[in-house]
This record gives C-alpha cells, sequence and structure tokens, in this order.
C-alpha cells in the first residue's frame, strides 16, 4: 500500500515539474500575468482541497497536494488575457463538484481539470476563446488591449492557417497559453511515458485515432497540412498528454486504456467536423465519462476473473502437489514394507536350508554310529568265536 501511496506521489510530481516547464514558456510569451493565473489557479485549489476534506471529516495529507497540478492545468488551458475570476472559479468548481463531491482522489470519474475548462467554456466562451498574440502587452490588472480568435477557430472554420512550422514548434501563435507549445508538450509526453506516469495506451490510442481521422477525412484541402494543424491546434496534444492519459482515469489496461483514447479520438474529430468546436478533445473526455466507467467495470470484473481462476489453479496445483507427495510418501513406505518383507523371507528361506542341513547332518551321523556299533558288534562276535576255539582246543 505505502509503494501505491509513494508512486502516486512521484506521479504528481513529474507532472508538476512538465508542466512548470509549459508555465515558464508562458511567462515568456505574456509576462508576469500568466504567473499570476498559475499562482492563483494553484492556491485555489489547494485551499478548496483542503477546507472539502474537513468538511467531508477526512485528513489533508501530503497525497491531497496533487490538486495543485490540476490547477496548474486549468490555468495553462486559459488565454493570458482571463478575468482572474473565471479561472478561480473554474477551480473551485473543480475540486468541489469536479473531484470531492463523488469522492476525491479515490474515486474520480472524470479528470478535474477538464470538468472545471468546461465550467468556465459554457459560462464565459467569449472570455476563455480569446486570446492575445504572443508578446502582446499584458498588464497585471488591465490584461491585454487586443484579443484575436485563436488558431484552433480559424483552422476549424476555414482548414487553412499560415503558420511557420517553426512557430508551430515554438507555439508562437494565439491559443492557450500553455498549451500550444508543441516542442516542450512532446518532451512532456515522452518523459511522462517513459516514466509511466501516464497511461501509454490512452495516450497512443488517441493520438493514433487523431491520426487516422485526419488522413480518411481531412479539414482542409492539402491532406499533410491538415494533419499537422490538427495536432498543432484545439489543444489536442495538451489534452492526449494531461487529461486524456490521466492514470487517475484511464483503464489501467493497455487495450482497454487505448480502445478508450481511439474512441475519444473518433468523437473529437466528428465533434470538430460537424460543429467546429474549439479543443473538442476536452469537452469529449468529460462526455465520454460514462464510456470510460464502463471499462473500468469491464476490466475490473475480467481481472476479478482472472483472479478466481488464479486462485482456483493455486488449489488444484497444491492438491496435485499434496497428492503427488503422498503418492511418494506411499510409494516409498511400499517400498520400504516390500523391502521387509524380502528380508524376512531371505531369513525364512535361510533357516529352512540351515534346518535341512541340520537334519542331513543328524542322519549321516545316525547312520556313521549304526555302522560303527555294527562293526563293534562283529568284533565282539569275532572275539567270542576266538574265545570258543581256545576252549575247545
Amino acid at each position: 500500500m505505502q509503494s501505491v501511496v509513494r508512486q502516486e506521489r512521484f506521479i504528481r510530481m513529474d507532472i508538476f515539474i512538465t508542466l512548470l516547464a509549459l508555465g515558464v514558456m508562458s511567462y515568456f510569451y505574456y509576462g508576469f500575468r500568466a504567473i499570476m493565473i498559475s499562482g492563483l489557479c494553484m492556491t485555489v485549489s489547494f485551499v478548496c482541497e483542503y477546507f472539502s476534506l474537513i468538511a467531508m471529516n477526512k485528513k489533508f495529507t501530503a497525497d491531497s497536494i496533487g490538486c495543485i497540478t490540476d490547477g496548474f492545468i486549468i490555468a495553462l488551458m486559459m488565454p493570458a488575457s482571463i478575468d482572474y475570476k473565471i479561472p478561480i472559479i473554474a477551480c473551485v468548481f473543480m475540486n468541489i463538484a469536479g473531484k470531492n463531491i463523488f469522492g476525491g482522489r479515490k474515486n474520480m470519474i472524470f479528470s478535474p481539470a477538464a470538468v472545471g475548462y468546461l465550467f468556465a467554456l459554457t459560462s464565459w466562451a467569449k472570455q476563455v476563446l480569446e486570446y492575445p498574440n504572443p508578446f502582446a502587452k499584458t498588464a497585471v490588472s488591465d490584461g491585454t488591449e487586443k484579443l484575436v480568435n485563436s488558431a484552433s477557430h480559424i483552422f476549424n472554420t476555414t482548414g487553412r492557417l499560415t503558420i511557420t512550422d517553426y512557430d508551430i514548434i515554438m507555439g508562437n501563435f494565439a491559443g492557450p497559453m500553455g498549451a500550444v507549445s508543441i516542442l516542450l508538450l512532446v518532451i512532456s509526453a515522452v518523459i511522462l511515458l517513459f516514466r509511466r506516469d501516464i497511461s501509454a495506451g490512452a495516450f497512443i490510442g488517441f493520438i493514433a485515432g487523431m491520426l487516422f481521422m485526419g488522413l480518411i477525412s481531412p479539414v482542409g484541402e492539402n491532406i499533410f497540412e491538415s494533419v499537422k494543424y490538427l495536432f498543432a491546434t484545439n489543444m489536442t496534444v495538451f489534452a492526449a498528454v494531461f487529461i486524456i492519459s490521466d492514470v487517475r482515469i484511464a483503464p489501467q489496461k493497455f487495450h482497454f486504456s487505448f480502445f478508450y483514447g481511439i474512441f475519444i479520438a473518433f468523437a473529437s474529430y466528428i465533434l470538430l467536423l460537424t460543429t467546429g468546436k474549439e479543443n473538442p478533445a476536452v469537452i469529449v473526455s468529460v462526455l465520454f465519462t460514462p464510456a470510460a466507467l464502463g471499462l473500468k467495470r469491464l476490466e475490473s470484473r475480467i481481472n476479478k476473473l482472472i483472479e478466481e481462476e488464479k486462485a482456483e489453479a493455486e488449489i488444484a496445483e497444491a492438491v496435485i502437489s499434496e497428492t503427488r507427495t503422498l503418492s511418494e510418501e506411499i510409494a516409498e513406505e511400499y517400498e520400504k514394507t516390500q523391502g521387509k518383507i524380502s528380508d524376512i523371507a531371505d531369513e525364512a528361506i535361510e533357516e529352512i536350508v540351515n534346518y535341512g542341513n541340520l537334519s542331513e547332518n543328524s542322519a549321516e551321523e545316525e547312520e556313521t554310529t549304526a555302522d560303527c556299533e555294527s562293526i563293534s558288534d562283529n568284533s565282539d562276535d569275532a572275539d567270542n568265536q576266538g574265545d570258543d576255539l581256545n576252549k575247545q582246543a
């Protein structure tokens, strides 16, 4: 149990470090306001988690600090110009309604960050989906003077973008302040996959599903450009790493998590084609909760059946082992008994042979004695006859 808890702490720590790299990049593009939004989100998440656990008569432990990473994720999904109250309210909703109302971190049914973002999106869509250009003036108090539509909106509605590959890699285009740097996101994905901090099946399934849909039904006329912009916009890679591949949500087995990821990819792409919604993967990850729960329940039943079969196999193996041991003991006892019987028989035969030899020797002695007696009698007769002859003479 302690190893599992320790592993969960290391996972949240690794995720926080990768998010910190994205936060540094957001500071590079948007200044200190990006740091303020991130700090507020983490602080509010911590406070909400603390008082929520107290209200539920639970202890606040080191494992509960994982709420900070969820607040950090929400901050990086927001524009740098967002009104401070919006991410704060989103974090409150995330911790109370998105997580603790269902039992907290041990009973999570969807990504808390996705729930908080979806709440903010439905409540303040205009402010959530309008962004400043990188390096634009973003004052700590007033935000920015000019806001534009995101690259995701342009791609979803027109199928075309005019962004260089370098800007795509570095995240130098309008979008969420921490979810557009493709280079850092790819590096984060590799690190977290190598460290087994995210679900490999869910990540691979989602990326493979989006790639497949982008190839067979591209948004734009050029397939290659369409696939490139598909992964560069709509927080596709960010959602794949920090929301869809969350090990707290995705099924544990690779094949179950793979189908979980690929189903979200298909539904997200269909939503993108039919409605042009921005960031469809985040929306679908919440709407897909019943299917995720169904997969996890199926996985749990299969694991239970496997455990029962293993238990039965262990019992059968134990019975076979006991039977084998008992058979070996019986065979050993049988061999010992046969050896004793053989020894007894040999002794009896030897005694019989000895007895026969004694009988023969006794008979021979009797015959010898009889012969001796006969000779003695004849000698006596001869002596008597000699005496008679002497008398006659």
